[in-house]
């Protein structure tokens, strides 16, 4: 049996099958690039349009439709179509616009006009402050969160209004103040929104409730400008509102305000491929750049940590030399595949096995003689 290992034709098999265990193990990062599939956008569009979130598939088709492999397809441009044709129907466009001024939030820009614009007037403050005090007077439970933030949004209409007679009174000095109050009441409608939405992180509501309190004292809510800020460069952004419910602390939210910030339009599709892993790469966007995280998304997570282990110069190498892969795959693909499926005790157990085999007899006898006479020793 052992004079069969150290035939000829086995040796060669074994030592050409080392071969591509160790260029499997030096090309890891290579073949995780080569690897990758594209996503599909078709079938997550079809699930938001079923649930009636046009705005949403609109963006998620588009974000995919700037990529040729979807954008020249005959099916996603009858897709994006029709979204936008439903998108633009009256009906449509009226029930944003009542859902905007009723419940305070849409997520198409008619809706948003309408509530920011009923807030904007103090209106929206009165309106949650009498409803929490209704809620009070029949014994149910008072939201201290809202309270809080419509307190703070009574506050600020207040001082926009003294910064604004403050402007024409001086000849557009206290300008800068008017757009402090103005981003104040922007992030404060955004917060609203958020609670009735259910997604204000538990950690900003506790803010707002402590912010009112002392807000209550000093009249002032300029320990707030830096926290305001961040959550109206949110507010700003379509799918801003998803980002900041994802958010544990102040660190975070500068973090997703940034990447909103650099990203504008297409934060929202980019946040909904790559989550929290999109977020974490997008930091490194002045090395990696823009446009080559973009292209990265297309293959989802692992493309981004792909695009985060090689650099943007092999990344995009190696998507353009396999420039033929579509997100169905191809046999390049599946190569790759297969390889990295491999595991790497495997790998390494093939390569010392062809060392075993092709280390002249000599050699190993001199190597092994130490070992041999330490255990005649010990016996």
């Amino acid at each position: 049996m052992m004079a069969f290992f150290f035939k000829l034709p086995f040796k060669l098999a074994v030592l050409l099958i080392a071969g591509v265990a160790a260029a499997t193990l030096w090309n890891q990062a290579t073949l995780s690039v080569l690897a990758l599939t594209r996503i599909d956008p078709l079938p997550e569009t079809r699930s938001l349009i079923a649930e009636e979130r046009y705005a949403e598939a609109a963006d998620y088709l588009g974000f995919f439709m700037t990529y040729d492999y979807v954008g020249n397809s005959p099916e996603a441009q009858i897709l994006y179509q029709q979204i936008e044709e439903s998108r633009s129907q009256w009906r449509y466009q009226l029930g944003k616009l009542s859902e905007g001024l009723l419940r305070g939030s849409s997520d198409e820009t008619i809706g948003q006009i309408a509530s920011v614009a009923t807030d904007f007037m103090v209106i929206g403050d009165i309106r949650d402050l009498a409803n929490q005090g209704v809620n009070l007077a029949q014994g149910e439970d008072v939201d201290e969160v809202m309270v809080a933030l419509a307190s703070l949004g009574v506050l600020a209409t207040g001082a926009q209004v003294a910064s604004g007679v403050g402007t024409a009174a001086s000849g557009g000095a206290a300008a800068p103040a008017v757009a402090g109050t103005t981003v104040t009441k922007s992030s404060l409608i955004t917060l609203k929104t958020a609670r009735r939405l259910g997604q204000l992180p538990g950690w900003l509501g506790r803010s707002m409730v402590t912010a009112a309190r002392q807000a209550r004292e000093t009249r002032r809510l300029g320990q707030l400008k830096t926290l305001f800020r961040d959550i109206n460069v949110l507010a700003s952004t379509r799918g801003g509102m998803r980002m900041l419910a994802k958010t544990q602390d102040a660190v975070e939210l500068r973090r997703a305000a940034r990447f909103a910030e650099t990203f504008g339009h297409q934060s929202a599709s980019l946040y909904r491929v790559g989550g929290q892993v999109a977020m974490d790469v997008a930091q490194g966007a002045g090395r990696l750049g823009k446009g080559t995280i973009l292209l990265a998304a297309t293959f989802g997570q692992k493309g981004l940590v792909a695009l985060d282990k090689v650099g943007a110069l092999r990344f995009t190498k190696l998507i353009s030399r396999g420039g033929k892969m579509v997100y169905k795959g191809d046999v390049l693909t599946l190569i790759a595949k297969m390889l990295l499926a491999l595991p790497k005790w495997w790998l390494y157990s093939v390569i010392a096995l062809a060392i075993w085999l092709w280390m002249p007899r000599r050699l190993m006898s001199v190597l092994w003689k130490p070992f041999r006479q330490r255990h005649i020793s010990t016996s």
